[in-house]
């Protein structure tokens, strides 16, 4: 079968590699690729966070985690390595039952490795390096990616259109019930944190639009963040004091990070429900919020089914 792919961030390239494991004969079409892409700006670690159904996020989280986990064995040139994982919550949010996001993968309650913080949930965590495994995707496809807008989904050629647009599905297909979160994050040198172990606090903000994580990479670390709803086209501009309040969170946790090095900030496209849905001989496959590489796996062997139905 003949199938046209458009979008290259994590999920279009994922999905297109899925498809091609399967024998498809796959194109893919895009306006940006690479650093221009929303995937590119992510913390890139594992962690289910902003997107729905809870029950299908689970599964679909759980599947992806065990791909990237291959991928740090056996395809060290991906950019992705296992970290120990902690989620630090709220006191009064804590009931002692195990997180929604946690269905089918182990996790234990542990004294967080920070300072003044509750006990968190410990798991692990891969983490992709987007400069690294965007690159790795596209490498491994047959075909190179056509850059150019796409205005007429219908107009695209192949037996099947799979729609990975992300926020640009908003216009594209007119879906209102798709809207941008704002996120930002600060790259930071690595200071005397430890590379081994990523740390989500959701302690910041009672309505989930504040948060503090730190993410390590190979050579530095990304600190953000929040997901506050923003106003669909308007420019994207930096919050300066969010980088402030960020920095003084860390040091509060008796997390000695480097020196600030940049900072860059994005848009997720956050939908209630992620839509994995055919229309005749178009499969919309976007709506992943901040769970885009979280759950690139499970979502593209769930496309895989719709497009060979």
């Amino acid at each position: 079968m003949e199938v046209t792919v458009v979008g290259a961030g994590v999920i279009g390239l994922v999905t297109a590699l899925a498809l091609e494991q399967r024998g498809h004969r796959v194109r893919i079409v895009a306006a940006e690729t690479g650093d221009a892409t929303t995937s590119a700006v992510a913390g890139a670690v594992w962690f289910p966070y902003r997107a729905g159904p809870k029950h299908a996020v689970a599964a679909w989280a759980a599947r992806t985690r065990d791909w990237l986990e291959q991928l740090a064995r056996d395809a060290p040139e991906a950019g992705v390595d296992v970290l120990a994982g902690y989620e630090i919550t709220r006191e009064e949010d804590d009931d002692g039952e195990r997180p929604w996001w946690a269905a089918n993968i182990d996790v234990e309650r542990t004294p967080a490795p920070v300072t003044g913080a509750p006990p968190a949930w410990r798991f692990r965590a891969p983490r992709a390096e987007p400069a690294r495994f965007l690159p790795y995707l596209a490498s491994r496809l047959a075909a190179p990616i056509e850059r150019r807008a796409v205005i007429d989904l219908a107009a695209e050629r192949g037996d099947i259109v799979v729609n990975c647009t992300g926020l640009g599905a908003r216009e594209l297909v007119g879906d209102d019930a798709l809207f941008p979160l704002f996120g930002q994050v600060a790259i930071a040198d690595r200071g005397d944190v430890d590379l081994g172990v990523t740390i989500t606090d959701h302690r910041v903000a009672g309505d989930g639009s504040e948060l503090f994580y730190v993410i390590p990479r190979r050579d530095s670390l990304v600190l953000g963040g929040c997901s506050r709803p923003y106003p669909p086209g308007a420019p994207v501009e930096l919050d300066r004091e969010l980088t402030a309040r960020v920095v003084a969170h860390a040091r509060a946790l008796g997390l000695a990070i480097g020196a600030i090095r940049r900072e860059r900030a994005g848009l997720r496209p956050y939908r209630a429900e992620v839509r994995i849905a055919r229309d005749g001989r178009v499969v919309h496959h976007y709506g992943h919020g901040g769970a885009g590489f979280t759950l690139c796996w499970g979502c593209a062997e769930e496309v895989v089914r719709w497009v060979e139905r």
